[in-house]
């Protein structure tokens, strides 16, 4: 049978025959293994050294090796594994045999963007508390988050915070309030030389950025937050159930 030419399979990328090559080396090697550098592998591929870079900054980016600066190219370790789920990030942390701890980064009082009143459902320019945290797993940076509350729903939230691990603790035990449901939405984005700061990795870097809109058992809204997670070391997990 002759296949025509325009039924042909279409030919592969040059860097792709050498990520493919590299993927194979990479699942023979244990995390934390020094791969070959650029010059070695372009000399035992007879590649050039631009298709070399090309596939190893994907699989940089892929999560699947990670560069060290000055000291070269290393086999990753797994991606960790986050479900997503309507609890606070310290008991989810803890019922997934991590520990969790989380830095205070910035707090404040600002007015309420359109967006923010729109989903807080208050006036727009009315008092919204905004708090910055840096999250960590193991002593690791895994996420920056940013949560908007109603000032007015929540009255001195910050200062309650600062003597509390957990938002939600302190929802519950001072306000009587439980986020018990959430829309939420995962975008793509390159971090930010701020995001790329606290995280440890470069700016330009792929993020996985969640949007999280909760609400009370009567349908009020509770919270905004955006959370900001390095996209080479997550891999999030959501159990599905038919209607």
């Amino acid at each position: 049978m002759v296949v025509a030419a325009n039924e042909r399979a279409p030919r592969e990328p040059k860097y792709y025959v050498v990520k493919r090559h590299l993927l194979e080396l990479i699942s023979s090697l244990p995390p934390g293994s020094l791969v070959p550098t650029e010059r070695v592998l372009t000399v035992e591929l007879g590649t050039s050294r631009t298709t070399v870079r090309q596939a190893l900054s994907e699989l940089v980016g892929e999560g699947r090796l990670v560069r060290r600066q000055g000291s070269g190219t290393y086999v990753a370790e797994p991606k960790i594994s986050w479900p997503l789920e309507m609890t606070s990030f310290t008991e989810q942390a803890a019922a997934a045999g991590y520990a969790a701890t989380t830095q205070l980064l910035d707090t404040g009082r600002r007015r309420a963007s359109e967006e923010v009143a729109g989903r807080l459902r208050i006036n727009a320019g009315a008092p919204v508390y905004v708090i910055e945290r840096l999250r960590l797993v193991d002593g690791a940076a895994m996420a920056v988050e940013t949560s908007q509350l109603s000032a007015a729903r929540f009255p001195g939230l910050i200062a309650k915070l600062r003597r509390a691990a957990s938002l939600y603790r302190v929802l519950d035990d001072e306000y009587g309030v439980v986020p018990v449901t959430a829309d939420e939405t995962i975008e793509t984005a390159a971090a930010s030389p701020r995001e790329a700061d606290l995280l440890d990795t470069d700016t330009g870097s792929p993020m996985l950025v969640l949007s999280r809109h909760s609400f009370d058992a009567n349908g009020e809204p509770v919270e905004w937050v955006r959370s900001w997670y390095r996209g080479d070391r997550y891999t999030f997990v959501a159990r599905l159930t038919a209607r």
